[in-house]
């Protein structure tokens, strides 16, 4: 076998590894791959996008084998603050999804946005993949932003907007989402940093810094 035959068999290996990973747990949908979402440019710590990926993990293990199939609920970790959203049929399952994730290490803040509706469809979802696509593209485009500190998470048209931004940069991609085609509604769940946090943050060395404070709004 040829590098390149190798090459291609080894991509090809990992492809269908990670489709029947997918497969196997269907109902219940983590942010991202585990490990997949790692990147030294993010505004967290390496610590915490490791420990991000894991809870993710955890909480979707755990919602499976306490709920099942009659749930499906999409799991979300930035920087410790989890937001949970999809589908669940009555409010005591709300609650109980929200009480099994909150079991799981680590967590600081659980934002609950579970609708006690039917599963989505999959034309619905679909929808919802284009629209964070759209609200993504928006982001890189704006040559005053970086996009990577943007967590985009869309559900039933609503776009939740997660990420360590100033106050600055959080307006801007609200504005951004707010006009992006198919979003009905803009949820922030943001970490608010400071201006000064954030030139501490960049490669050059920068003195002062701040407090972060987590809101949320919709508009």
């Amino acid at each position: 076998m040829n590098l390149a035959s190798h090459r291609l068999s080894r991509v090809l290996f990992a492809v269908a590894f990670l489709a029947a990973g997918l497969s196997a747990c269907a109902p219940v949908m983590m942010g991202g791959a585990f490990m997949g979402g790692i990147s030294a440019s993010d505004r967290r710590t390496l610590g915490a996008q490791i420990e991000d990926e894991s809870i993710e993990s955890k909480a979707a293990k755990r919602i499976e084998e306490n709920l099942g199939e009659r749930v499906r609920v999409n799991v979300t970790s930035y920087n410790r603050q989890v937001l949970i959203t999809g589908e669940v049929p009555n409010d005591q399952d709300k609650a109980l999804v929200e009480q099994v994730v909150s079991r799981v290490e680590n967590i600081r803040t659980i934002f609950n946005e579970l609708a006690v509706l039917g599963h989505s469809t999959l034309t619905q979802r679909s929808s919802d993949t284009l629209v964070t696509g759209r609200v993504k593209s928006g982001l890189i485009d704006a040559k005053d932003l970086t996009s990577n500190a943007f967590k985009v998470v869309t559900e039933r048209g609503a776009v939740f907007l997660m990420g360590r931004v100033t106050l600055r940069e959080a307006d801007r991609g609200t504005d951004i989402a707010r006009t992006t085609n198919g979003v009905q509604k803009v949820v922030r769940l943001f970490e608010i940093i400071s201006e000064e946090e954030l030139l501490q943050m960049q490669p050059q060395p920068a003195q002062g810094g701040g407090r972060s404070q987590s809101n949320k709004t919709s508009l």
